[in-house]
């Protein structure tokens, strides 16, 4: 198996891990050779893309690719990807399956219901406009093409170096007191889990939540944190928007709770982590 992947950040880093581990080919995209070096020491085998130019090294990976993960920021023009590289991932014979990384941005704000992959998109910032944008894009792509695109929308990701014990020790944690307010959070190894199972199993043109089960008040989430970490919780402090940035403020926004019924039905997928109690648990014990 021959896979790419369109910008190893975080998630995408631990799919191309769990990837190698099972012996495949993989090769992931970055933007510098800075970054290229220093994912070379881990044992990744990176090329420099920075969504305009395709080197000829990546031209002739995408000819002969199975498997494409496209984890890239999107640009001021869409998608990088799809933007430099739509003819040649149309001419790959071997391709079988397109993964798209999104957001349940794109649903905006539903009041605290639980809502499906059926729900009206109604997106609220730009940023979730665009990527509801992109998402049509790519699937138009796969129709056209054949290529057989999924689109992923992922909740809140944490995971080892990045969640809310890191914050604690970092002095950056809070517990903003909002009644009602709920966010969906999604361990970075049910993605990767996810993400395995569709490649297993694809389907043209689906789109699949991906979180936990358990939709929860984030004050709850860094009180277990700060417990299973033997560190002292910050204090509760009152909502209140002007105090935050407006990335922040647009979160506080939306109010959902997210289903992953469809991961399970159709993917037959276990969760590893179907709630983040376990995980804050496991990342604690592990000095993560």
């Amino acid at each position: 198996m021959k896979l790419v992947i369109f910008g190893l950040g975080y998630s995408a880093g631990f799919f191309a891990r769990a990837a190698l581990a099972k012996g495949w080919e993989v090769t992931g995209t970055v933007r510098s050779a800075e970054k290229a070096g220093e994912l070379s020491k881990q044992g990744l085998h990176t090329l420099v893309f920075g969504g305009f130019a395709v080197s000829t090294p990546l031209a002739k990976l995408v000819a002969d690719v199975d498997a494409v993960l496209v984890s890239a920021q999107p640009d001021e023009n869409g998608d990088p990807v799809l933007g430099a590289l739509a003819d040649k991932l149309a001419a790959a014979e071997k391709l079988r399956w397109i993964g798209y990384l999104s957001t349940i941005g794109v649903y905006g704000d539903h009041g605290g219901a639980w809502i499906d992959e059926t729900a009206e998109c109604r997106p609220t910032s730009r940023r979730s406009r665009q990527r509801l944008g992109i998402e049509q894009d790519w699937l138009d792509f796969g129709a056209k093409n054949g290529k057989p695109v999924q689109i992923f929308r992922l909740s809140g990701i944490y995971g080892p170096g990045r969640n809310p014990i890191t914050k604690l020790r970092g002095g950056t944690a809070n517990r903003l007191i909002k009644p009602g307010q709920v966010f969906n959070r999604i361990h970075v190894d049910d993605i990767t889990g996810v993400l395995m199972a569709s490649i297993e199993a694809p389907r043209a043109g689906a789109i699949y939540n991906v979180t936990d089960d358990e939709p929860a008040p984030p004050q709850d989430v860094v009180s277990l944190a700060a417990e299973v970490a033997g560190l002292a919780p910050p204090p509760e402090t009152p909502f209140d928007p002007a105090k935050l940035s407006p990335m922040a403020a647009s979160f506080y926004g939306e109010n959902k709770r997210v289903s992953n019924a469809l991961v399970k039905r159709e993917l037959g997928y276990a969760f590893r982590y179907p709630e983040y109690r376990q995980a804050l648990r496991d990342l604690a014990t592990a000095g993560e």
